[in-house]
């Protein structure tokens, strides 16, 4: 058996399980799988929530080892809209290969989930932005991560090539952009770029990023999102801006900072988020 070979039929064979273990313990079928990222992880309270599974008890399933990020998938509805929601993810800078990054969102595939939507704390590199913000994800820049894709092609889930010309569904873009109206919560719009972490980036490299067109910078989503596109699920994400980026003021970055920020964003993020579920439950 050749090591490609090997490769991708162990890495099947670690879904199929994941799938039967929570498929032994879940009822029904959710349809948006729902990322929560750092200092975020309150909203599943807003579910009406059906089972709770931590990623430990689920067979080769990643465990989340990053402070706010609870680790487990929580099964429940918003209204009568089927929803999981990753209470915590885990990212590169753990120690985890690009496919174990991916490797939720590709069991959650097997699972019938046909939309994710992304949301995690990043770094403001436009200078329009305030901490506290809140950015929809209209593009992405991932030449800084390792493209989860390289490897053996998994043809279950999606062509070798997968064109990227629309990552983040427009229509439901567009539905989050009539929320954020509806409900008075300011919105900002921009492009997000994945660097590995878990170092904070130099001003250096955030006036390259700026550069480049990226308006905010992070540790995960891109991958996340280049998986669920490749399996053809539909992507949207927001992002909570919970500081300026290095170099942009004469504070130093950290950590606990940004969860900070994200915990006090907290309520005006639920409320985009449930009015955007809503929003998009119905198009499903």
């Amino acid at each position: 058996m050749n090591r490609p070979f090997e490769i991708m039929h162990s890495y099947e064979l670690r879904i199929e399980e994941a799938v039967k273990t929570i498929r032994k313990r879940v009822s029904f079928t959710p349809k948006i799988l729902l990322i929560l990222g750092s200092g975020l992880g309150e909203y599943a309270a807003e579910l009406d929530v059906e089972e709770e599974i931590p990623f430990s008890e689920i067979p080769d399933f990643p465990i989340s080892t990053a402070p706010g990020h609870d680790g487990r998938l929580i099964f429940g509805r918003l209204d009568d809209i089927p929803v999981v929601c990753m209470k915590g993810r885990v990212h590169l800078y753990e120690g985890y290969e690009p496919w174990d990054v991916v490797f939720p969102i590709r069991v959650m595939k097997e699972i019938g989930v046909g939309s994710v939507f992304l949301t995690n704390a990043s770094g403001g590199i436009n200078y329009g932005f305030m901490a506290g913000d809140l950015m929809l994800i209209t593009d992405h820049i991932s030449v800084f991560a390792p493209n989860p894709l390289i490897g053996p092609n998994f043809e279950r889930f999606g062509t070798r090539f997968p064109d990227m010309t629309h990552v983040y569904d427009e229509e439901f873009c567009d539905l989050i952009r009539e929320a954020a109206h509806e409900e008075k919560v300011p919105l900002q719009e921009g492009v997000y770029v994945q660097l590995t972490g878990p170092s904070f980036e130099t001003p250096a490299e955030i006036r390259m990023l700026r550069n480049m067109g990226a308006d905010a910078v992070g540790m995960s989503t891109v991958i996340e999102a280049i998986a669920a596109h490749h399996a053809g699920l539909r992507v949207i994400g927001i992002s909570c801006i919970s500081n300026a980026a290095a170099g942009m003021t004469k504070e130093l970055l950290s950590g606990d900072d940004v969860n900070l920020t994200a915990n006090e964003t907290a309520p005006l993020f639920s409320r985009l988020v449930t009015a955007s579920i809503r929003k998009i439950g119905k198009e499903l």
